[in-house]
């Protein structure tokens, strides 16, 4: 039986480390990872072996050879291009297409036993066997459900926080027959989970899944490279180690020369050839690489240092990864996971800070200090976009310089001479970061429309009309000390999470694109904005109605930018309108919770006394209102979702509304009274987006504000829901308390758990386990369905150590009962 060793990757996440180097050489416990995988296969008797290689092929190809040295038979399939993981395997069908192989990448550190793996499949007759594992943070893996017989239900490639309801992974080994070469097309980018695997499933084919005892690290990170050197050395995985243990946990290869006045404090490990001098410290978790010198008075610990570095005097490495042929003078400071890369050179007395990287061939000054700090990373954060683009504090976390590399990174997914549309709001923040922004931007060979201060609508629909894309920086929403900077994609819509995943890739490397002088990108500033917006939007939405309905509004602008395009809009509307707070104040971009009530309860009595037809208080942004009905009382936002939906429904009778799962399941029967269907969506914006582009989506909204109004555009949009509002209770001719009243009282109870990071994963697979036979909705997190009706929902949050409950009954009580049931659950497998 034979192997496939997939090594073709080009492990982009572990840059600098792997600019010079392939993944699969990267070197633990000074041993490459592959050579780690090459001697696991051979103690379970798979010692004629395929490698794919595609990336520095040829530094693979030159270390293993014909695998002589290990005692196996090694022969190379060369990838021209990515073919993906099923791709790969099929370019070396000829050398397996005669009996049943094993499937195992290069770059995972394992001791699984792959024997009893291969036994289960052949008892099993199984077309293909994945083997999985159980790990605490399934983001980064595909996700497998199997049934008691072990037969795979389900996958489901890299999922968000919301889509994870189990945390068994795939762990990219598969035993095979080789029959599964018919499903794989040659020559083109196929991928096992995402397109093999569902096609067998859905021919019926045995697909098994083997859940695997043993240890496991998808080495991807360079926090998980770290982790697996320690692992090693702990003896957690049973790996094979070089050298001779002279007391526990120091492990000493052949030649090195280790002065016995050197304080060494395992479990570490010094390669063969290495020099320690006299009033060293090397401490635990410390891996020495062949041919290092270690001088006098130099302290290590949890450091990773790769072949033939220099350690001068004094100097101090913690935590941090060397890449080889590097030489650390005299008193340098190295911190917590800094990363250096091949053949640098640090000077003496410098400092090179936390989670920086340095790539190869750098020279460091001496007595420089080197701060690019990722303050993302600080926070425990693994990627940068959070669930309103990315945040934080200005001038802590958001400061200057992470603007402009963030911009550059942007320009660098585009192409030269794409057009990108920027707008802010009314801080001075924003505006200050958005002129850096337009800057890297011009040199990154970007032309660049700036709308300057407008509504957030306004600028997703200048975006959609014709730029490659755009950024809008405002205030965060309660939080005067931050800012958000949203991205747009070519539609005007957030980006996606793949477009997410490119950036945050190039931003990582810190590899940007800078024009040539003839190509610096051009500033303008369109002209009408206001008009044009304004114009589509009246052109779009159904206004008939409203000029001799006789209708009168208060409309609160909040002191936001929604007051800047509301003068011509309501002109042009025909309807008597009262507004308020229309001027700009710089000082007060945001409003907290408690000051937004305050002025919705203002509104209610402007309202009652001046009796309106109802009332609309803006976001800073115009993308979301709150609404007032005639009477002043304020319709809380989740109630509000329900009357604007049971005004389009009972207008159009028929077509989608798209509603996030959170949402009550009294719209369900308030969209089925009136002839339209509801179709549920996760709680990502973009999810609403998305299914808002369809020609049958009559209306869309989130319960907190947002409303899509899809004839005019697929985004959240204030101004465009309000004149629709308009339209709409001028034509129906009841009161926003009337058509309030006709709708049932929901009962949703709501509650937060802390969770940790590590446990989100078990969390929701004791969901699962512990919802039985009960029904379970996995569009978003877990939604389990009572036979009485009652639904409980747990979402786990993207950005926070955080874990979300719903639940809905036909009463408070019962809600809040269901509520601590499923608490109970979610706290007790996070202990």
């Amino acid at each position: 039986m034979k192997a496939v060793v997939m090594a073709g990757g080009e492990g982009t996440r572990l840059r600098p480390m792997t600019s010079t180097m392939p993944k699969p050489l990267l070197p633990v416990a000074n041993r490459p990872i592959m050579e780690h995988v090459l001697r696991l296969l051979k103690r379970h008797g798979l010692s004629e072996t395929v490698v794919t290689v595609q990336f520095l092929a040829s530094l693979v190809k030159n270390y293993f050879g014909d695998g002589e040295e290990l005692g196996m038979e090694l022969t190379y399939a060369n990838e021209e291009k990515p073919l993906g993981t099923a791709g790969s395997v099929k370019n070396a069908e000829e050398a397996l297409k005669d009996d049943t192989f094993l499937v195992i990448s290069g770059d995972a550190l394992t001791d699984f036993d792959l024997t009893d793996l291969i036994n289960f499949h052949k008892e099993n007759g199984a077309l293909v066997t994945v083997c999985l594992t159980r790990v605490p943070n399934p983001l980064e893996f595909g996700i497998t459900i199997v049934d008691e017989a072990g037969k795979v239900e389900r996958f489901l490639e890299k999922p968000t926080w919301g889509q994870v309801f189990s945390d068994t992974v795939n762990t990219g080994i598969y035993v095979m027959e080789p029959e599964v070469f018919d499903y794989v097309e040659p020559d083109v980018p196929v991928d096992w989970s995402g397109d093999v695997f569902p096609q067998l499933m859905k021919e019926g084919k045995p697909i098994f899944g083997y859940v695997a005892e043993g240890y496991w690290e998808d080495v991807g990170t360079h926090e998980s490279y770290v982790k697996a050197q320690a692992d090693v050395l702990e003896g957690k995985v049973d790996v094979e180690l070089d050298g001779f243990e002279i007391s526990p946990g120091v492990w000493v290869a052949e030649g090195a020369d280790v002065d016995p006045e050197a304080v060494l404090r395992g479990p570490l490990y010094i390669g063969d050839y290495a020099k320690v001098e006299a009033g060293t410290e090397i401490r635990e978790h410390t891996v020495v690489g062949s041919n290092v010198v270690v001088k006098s008075g130099a302290f290590l610990h949890k450091a990773v240092v790769h072949d033939n570095v220099y350690v001068g005097q004094q100097s101090n490495l913690r935590g941090c990864v060397i890449g080889k042929n590097t030489d650390i003078m005299r008193a340098a400071r190295i911190e917590d996971g800094a990363v250096i890369g091949d053949e640098c050179l640090i000077g003496e007395e410098s400092i090179v800070q936390g989670n920086v990287r340095v790539y190869p061939f750098k020279t460091i000054e001496a007595g420089a200090f080197v701060n690019t700090s990722v303050i993302w990373e600080s926070r425990g954060q693994a990627h940068l976009f959070g669930a309103r683009g990315v945040s934080g504090i200005l001038n802590v976390e958001i400061t200057p310089e992470l603007a402009v590399r963030l911009a550059g990174a942007y320009a660098t997914t585009l192409k030269k001479g794409s057009t990108v549309t920027t707008a802010r709001d009314h801080s001075r923040g924003a505006r200050a970061l958005k002129r850096a922004m337009i800057s890297a931007l011009q040199t990154s060979a970007i032309d660049v429309r700036d709308l300057e201060n407008v509504p957030l609508p306004v600028a997703r629909q200048q975006t959609a009309r014709g730029s490659a894309g755009g950024f809008m920086i405002r205030t965060s929403p309660g939080v005067p000390d931050s800012v958000d900077i949203m991205f747009f994609d070519e539609r005007g819509a957030d980006l996606s999470a793949a477009g997410q995943r490119k950036l945050d890739r190039v931003y990582a490397r810190q590899e940007y694109r800078r024009a040539f002088p003839g190509e610096i990108g051009d500033l303008s500033f369109p002209s009408s904005v206001f008009d044009s917006y304004t114009g589509s939007l009246l052109r779009a939405v159904d206004i008939s109605g409203i000029a001799e309905s006789g209708l009168k509004v208060v409309v609160d602008a909040a002191n936001g930018s929604a007051g800047l395009v509301l003068p011509s809009l309501l002109g042009r509307l025909g309807v008597d309108a009262l507004t308020i707070n229309p001027g700009l104040n710089e000082a007060r971009p945001t409003e907290t919770a408690d000051a937004r009530r305050s002025g919705l309860a203002r509104l209610g009595e402007i309202v009652a006394s001046a009796r309106a037809a109802f009332g609309v208080r803006f976001d800073p942004v115009g993308e979301r209102f709150s609404l007032v009905d005639e009477r002043g009382r304020i319709v809380e936002d989740d109630r509000a979702l329900l009357v604007m939906l049971d005004l389009v429904a009972a207008e159009r009778r028929s077509g989608r509304v798209a509603l996030p799962v959170t949402t009550t399941r009294i719209a369900e029967q308030v969209a089925a009274y009136h002839g339209t269907q509801v179709e549920w969506t996760t709680t990502a914006a973009d999810d609403l987006t998305r299914v808002a582009r369809s020609e049958t989506t009559v209306f869309g909204g989130d319960g907190r504000g947002g409303f899509i109004i899809p004839e005019f555009s697929s985004v959240f949009d204030g101004t465009a829901a309000f004149v629709r509002l308009i339209g709409l209770v001028a034509r129906t001719q009841l009161t926003l308390s009337q058509i309030d009243a006709r709708i049932p009282r929901a009962h949703v109870q709501r509650r937060d758990l802390a969770t940790p990071w590590a446990v989100k994963g078990l969390v929701m697979r004791h969901v699962v386990e512990a919802a039985g036979d009960r029904s379970v909705d996995t569009t978003d997190g877990v939604r389990v369905v009572e036979a009485d009706g009652r639904w409980v929902m747990v979402l786990p949050d993207p950005a926070e150590a955080v874990t979300h409950l719903w639940a809905e009954g036909p009463d408070d009580a019962s809600a809040q009962a269901l509520l601590d049931e499923w608490s109970s659950v979610v706290d007790s497998a996070g202990r």
